[in-house]
Parts: C-alpha cells; sequence; structure tokens
C-alpha cells in the first residue's frame, strides 16, 4: 500500500470469488469446470472442422471460426484464474493484472458484440438476396468486417481498463466478484466516477446497442424473406439457421446489456455474478453446441473427420 495524504492507496485487489468452499458450491465448481472443458474443446472442434472441410469454406463459416476463437479466448481469460484462485484459497490480483484482465475481457466482448452483428448481417444477405450474395459478402469484405470487430473492440477495452485504473483505490481492497469487472471495481474508488459511468453508458449504448439494432433489423427482413419463400423445406432450413443465432444474440447481449447499461446504484454483487457468467461462462459452451447440433453440414464434416462414413453436403446459405 501507499500512502497519499491522509489516503491509503492500495496497490492490489483481492477477488471474493464466486464460491465458498460448502459442498453445494464445490458441486457447483465442477460444474463450472465440466463447462469450461466443454467450451474448449467444441470451439476447438469447431475451428478444426471449418479449417480441414472445405464444404465449411463460406463467409457463415469464416465469422463461425472466428466466434469460436474470441470464445475460447474469453473464457481462458477468466475461468483458468477464477479456478486457481478458488483451489488455492487466494485472490489476490496485482493493479497490472486486473488492468490486463478488464483489457483482455473488454476486449474480446466488443468483438463479438460486432461480431454477432456482422453474422445476422451475412444470415440476412444470403436468405434475401442468394444470387449476388458471393459479390457481396466476398473474401475481402468478411476480412474487413472481422477486422473492424477486433479495432473496435480493442479500443474499448483499452479507454476502459485505462480510465478505470486511473482512479484512486483508498478504500476496501476486497472485489466481491469473481474476475475484474469494470462496475465491481468501480464500487471501491475513493472518488466520484459518475462521469465515468455516464461515459461507460454511452460507450455500451455504441458497443450494444447499435450491434443489436443491426441484428434485429437483419432478422425482421430475414423472416419478411423466409415468409415469401415457396419452398417449405427452406423456410425450415432457414429458420433452423437464424433461430440458433438468436438464442445465442439473447443470452449474450441481455446478460451484457443488464451488466453494463444498469446504473451503479442498481448493481448487487450476487446477481452481478449470475448474469456474468452467462457471457464468460455459458454462451462460450453454447455456442458449438447451438451450431453444431443443428447444423447438418458441421455433423457431416464431424463425421468425414471421425472417418465413420463419407458424407455429402451441400453450402448453407
Amino acid at each position: 500500500m501507499t500512502w497519499t495524504g491522509n489516503q491509503t492507496l492500495i496497490s492490489h485487489f483481492v477477488l471474493l470469488g464466486l464460491f465458498t468452499h460448502s459442498p453445494l458450491h464445490l458441486f457447483l465448481f465442477s460444474i463450472i469446470m465440466l463447462m469450461f472443458l466443454v467450451a474448449l474443446s467444441g470451439n476447438g472442434l469447431m475451428i478444426l472442422l471449418i479449417l480441414v472441410d472445405s464444404r465449411l469454406h463460406s463467409p457463415m463459416y469464416f465469422f463461425l471460426s472466428w466466434l469460436s476463437l474470441m470464445d475460447l479466448m474469453l473464457i481462458s481469460t477468466i475461468v483458468p484464474r477464477m479456478a486457481a484462485d478458488f483451489l488455492m484459497g487466494r485472490g489476490s490480483i496485482s493493479f497490472a493484472g486486473c488492468g490486463l484482465q478488464i483489457l483482455f475481457f473488454l476486449t474480446l466482448l466488443g468483438d463479438e458484440c460486432f461480431l454477432l452483428a456482422f453474422m445476422a448481417y451475412d444470415r440476412y444477405v444470403a436468405i434475401s438476396n442468394p444470387l449476388r450474395y458471393s459479390v457481396i459478402m466476398s473474401r475481402r469484405v468478411c476480412w474487413l468486417m472481422v477486422a473492424g470487430s477486433w479495432l473496435f473492440g480493442l479500443v474499448d477495452g483499452l479507454i476502459q481498463a485505462v480510465f478505470t485504473l486511473r482512479f484512486p483505490y483508498c478504500s476496501s481492497q476486497e472485489i466481491d466478484h469473481f474476475f475484474c469487472e469494470v462496475p465491481a471495481v468501480l464500487k471501491l474508488a475513493c472518488a466520484d466516477t459518475s462521469l465515468y459511468e455516464t461515459m461507460i453508458y454511452v460507450c455500451c449504448v455504441l458497443m450494444l446497442l447499435l450491434p443489436f439494432s443491426v441484428i434485429s433489423a437483419s432478422y425482421i427482413r430475414i423472416l419478411v424473406a423466409v415468409l415469401r419463400m415457396r419452398s417449405a423445406e427452406g423456410r425450415q432450413k432457414a429458420f433452423a439457421t437464424c433461430s440458433s443465432h438468436m438464442i445465442v444474440v439473447s443470452l449474450f447481449y441481455g446478460a451484457a446489456m443488464i451488466t453494463y447499461m444498469r446504473p451503479q446504484a442498481y448493481h448487487s454483487s450476487k446477481q452481478d455474478k449470475v448474469v456474468s457468467a452467462f457471457y464468460t461462462m455459458i454462451t462460450p459452451m453454447l455456442n458449438p453446441l447451438i451450431y453444431s447440433l443443428r447444423n447438418k453440414e458441421v455433423t457431416g464434416a464431424l463425421r468425414k473427420l471421425l472417418g465413420k462414413c463419407p458424407c455429402g453436403g451441400g453450402t448453407l446459405v
């Protein structure tokens, strides 16, 4: 600790974590670790299948491979540290470590926000304008979309990490959370954070509401286009693809909005931990399951990889 005038400035934080060592929490911890392993294996397998199977070399799967990579990185930023703290009975994290966790987490969160919007636009073009799909969603356009997602996410992560750690922290060292999430950290600041909280709200409007608006508009137009289809099989295929995407979107954006778009006074530590678990653990686990189990091309690629049977299939657009 360091002293400034009459205030004692802390040099590190202590994460209180998600669990105690009660039998129930030990069981829940085991469930979390199982989810972590499922997320690692599922997303890793999804990336592998998309890389090795030429039938999955389309814009939809290009974006899906990046989504899987982001989910792998996101859950790996949070869960291993949380597990180590729980097993070793410590939760101390330096200022620098906390800042890096905020940076990595918010960068990946922002990346995923914009990538999901681009995925929705991709499905809209594929369903409503199939004849020009390959022209509109060219390889160059797809790479620009992914690069834009990373750029916006990185800018948001840098801004929030730098500004959060610029505040003096001179009260309790204990962060009532399982990782350094900005709203939980700001509770310990011994300065007025109202202006910064307003800035966070503005950032969240851009990072959450703007992509969510694009997704909503895309799916409304997709729904109109699907209802106009004459082929019952085509409608069913389109609904299957889009409904799985909307499940992911609802979980991810809903939880993020609850955390980052509420005033600080309305935050509850227990509620924040549960909500944060949705977009740090649950959605990274569910994404590969939703996209693979309801997708014939992906399951076909898996059978081909395992060598169980020769599988054919087309590209889902």
